[in-house]
């Protein structure tokens, strides 16, 4: 018998001006269980986490929550005023039978003091802030909107792992799909006001959905057809007699009402890139460059090729100097030393990762049109701007809408549109995925695949840097930056850990264990200690399995190098990247038990 749910909400309505948004919701939630809440932006899944969370009441429906269950969420948005200190917001958060202690090393963990003043924290410190504050807790069900927004590499590897190890039940609303990929066990779809659920993680949810809504299109058009054949009867057959007549005319009325009833999927976002003319074969060329303020080095000595067509991935610890590396590379900023000499016919467009480059007392239009015309020219093309705002999912009502208006994803879908219809053959993005849905990264993934012209690119989803990156540069610390070939995936099999991890340490062969003195008899020799017939055996056959794992090794090096092989056969990538790991792993562990062995003959042989 199934346990009963720690959380459950049933016939969940809502209506938001005059429309419907959630029509007969539901959400159950039993203890432990992983679930990820995914739907289209504005389709309200965080509305629906808020009700959860008893921040909103629905219309209509029931909440239920078992009575000694305790529950916290996260907001998108975490409010951190009326706090004197990070501490302070954190262990207000505490129940009264909670440790105390876990508020600091919580905060810790996150590289946080616990000292800060809440009103001068980033976007990133505020979002650790809050996480510390629900987990601390340690409670029976966590709600979790957006965890990863504003956080870089290194917290998103660990909070994944932290989640991981919790007893609680997870309710999570992310655009990361490898964080969703990771965590979640069960998906609920929230789908035009309702939810859909599939007993199965994030990883078998595309699939499926898709096979939904082509089943759904398909009774769409078995709908119509039957329409079309009864409005043949109306024409042409109406003699019969009037009973049937008007049985088969209220039919038909009840036909399109369920036409009309029906709530299609939203449209997709249109995306297409107006490049620029051909740049040269070489884009950027940097030689022993480096720049430090101060005492802190944060470049030394690097040097880099970029030819058009690279996607350069750039990931890294907040801080690391990515954003100061990416305006040397670009002209931008003078290294202290060394040179960057750019190509030929270069037509450069930046997306940063604040859209700063949208200015508040704009309207729509203005930051389409440059602030004049009706018109946005995509490689040689007029559309009018109207219709290319309906591309990014905008209404013409919006098109004098303030910027100042716009939630995150529209700004973010707004700032998307102003890059991608200025002429370009040198793409530099930072953080492009925010506040996108998964949708719409699906589709600016292809675009950049389809890029004719080169790409860098910043970000900290792990899945989009696999998708996109054809490699990868990552911050090394004190100033030292490596190029991995490959996606983040192949950069981790590279390199042997993630950004978030720590470098493995280098292993250290056991000492031979001392024996105790014992009272030897009159005249004898301690017996001499000899290697065992396995130790023997090992040694003598360990050096051939290190050369079949550096064989097996350059053997899928070879098959992954080919850079037609994602885009054919995705499947077989990830399985030759899982397979280079653990050949690496295997590897490495038998190189260390071979020296263990080896320092043990020596020893013994004297």
């Amino acid at each position: 018998m199934a346990a009963p749910p720690l959380l459950h909400l049933q016939d969940i309505r809502l209506t938001i001006s005059g429309k419907p948004l959630l029509d007969g919701v539901e959400l159950a939630v039993a203890s432990g269980e992983r679930v990820a809440l995914v739907g289209r932006n504005g389709s309200g899944k965080s509305t629906l986490l808020r009700i959860a969370a008893g921040e909103v009441e629905a219309d209509g429906g029931t909440r239920f929550f078992q009575p000694d269950a305790s529950v916290r969420y996260l907001p998108q948005e975490p409010d951190l005023t009326g706090f004197a200190t990070t501490l302070a917001y954190v262990e207000a958060g505490l129940g009264p039978a909670d440790d105390p202690w876990r508020a600091q090393y919580l905060l810790n963990e996150l590289g946080l003091k616990g000292d800060e003043n809440p009103a001068r924290l980033s976007g990133g410190e505020a979002r650790r802030a809050a996480l510390a504050r629900v987990l601390a807790p340690e409670p029976d069900v966590l709600l979790l909107d957006e965890p990863t927004n504003h956080l870089d590499l290194p917290a998103i590897e660990w909070l994944e792992k932290y989640l991981g190890s919790m007893r609680s039940a997870l309710v999570t609303i992310s655009h990361d799909r490898r964080f969703l990929e990771n965590l979640s066990r069960i998906t609920v779809w929230l789908d035009r006001g309702e939810t859909r659920r599939l007993e199965k993680g994030f990883g078998a949810f595309e699939a499926w959905r898709d096979e939904v809504l082509e089943q759904e299109e398909k009774e769409r058009h078995k709908l119509d057809r039957q329409i079309v054949n009864e409005e043949h009867w109306v024409r042409y057959g109406v003699s019969g007699r009037r009973k049937r007549n008007v049985r088969r005319m209220a039919e038909l009325a009840n036909l399109r009402q369920q036409v009309s009833d029906q709530r299609r999927v939203t449209g997709n976002v249109k995306l297409e890139a107006a490049e620029g003319q051909v740049s040269g074969k070489l884009v950027i060329e940097a030689e022993k460059i480096s720049k430090s303020y101060g005492e802190r080095a944060i470049v030394r000595d690097f040097s880099i090729r970029l030819l058009r067509g690279d996607r350069l991935g750039i990931a890294g610890a907040n801080g690391a100097g990515k954003t100061t590396l990416i305006s040397m590379l670009t002209g931008a900023l003078a290294p202290d030393s060394g040179f960057v000499r750019l190509g030929a016919n270069l037509e450069l467009a930046t997306l940063d990762q604040k859209r700063m480059q949208l200015r508040d007392d704009w309207t729509l239009k203005d930051a389409l049109t440059g602030g004049g015309g009706d018109y946005v020219e995509i490689n040689g093309v007029k559309k009018h701007v109207v219709g290319y705002m309906k591309d990014f999912l905008f209404t013409p009502e919006q098109a004098r809408q303030p910027i100042s208006k716009l939630s995150g994803g529209e700004r973010g879908r707004l700032a998307l549109a102003r890059i991608l219809s200025l002429p370009s053959n040198l793409l530099v993005l930072d953080e492009p995925t925010n506040d996108l849905d998964l949708e719409t990264l699906d589709l600016l993934q292809e675009l950049l695949t389809d890029y004719q012209g080169t790409i860098i690119l910043v970000s900290h989803d792990r899945d989009f840097l696999d998708r996109v990156a054809t490699s990868v540069l990552v911050a090394e610390g004190d100033g030292r930056w490596i190029e991995y070939a490959g996606g983040y995936t192949d950069m981790i099999a590279q390199r042997g850990y993630g950004i978030g991890a720590e470098p493995p340490v280098a292993a250290v062969p056991k000492a031979a264990k001392p024996v105790a003195d014992a009272p030897m008899p009159s005249g004898a020799s301690s017996p001499k200690r000899k290697l065992s017939f396995k130790e023997k055996h090992a040694l003598e056959t360990l050096p051939k399995r290190m050369d079949e794992l550096n064989a097996l090794k350059a053997k899928i090096q070879k098959e992954m190098e080919d850079p037609a092989l994602y885009a054919r056969d995705k499947s077989r990538f990830d399985k030759l990247g899982a397979a280079f790991a653990k050949a690496e792993k295997d590897l490495a562990k038998a190189e260390e038990e071979w020296l263990e062995l080896e320092m043990l003959r020596e020893e013994l042989e004297g």
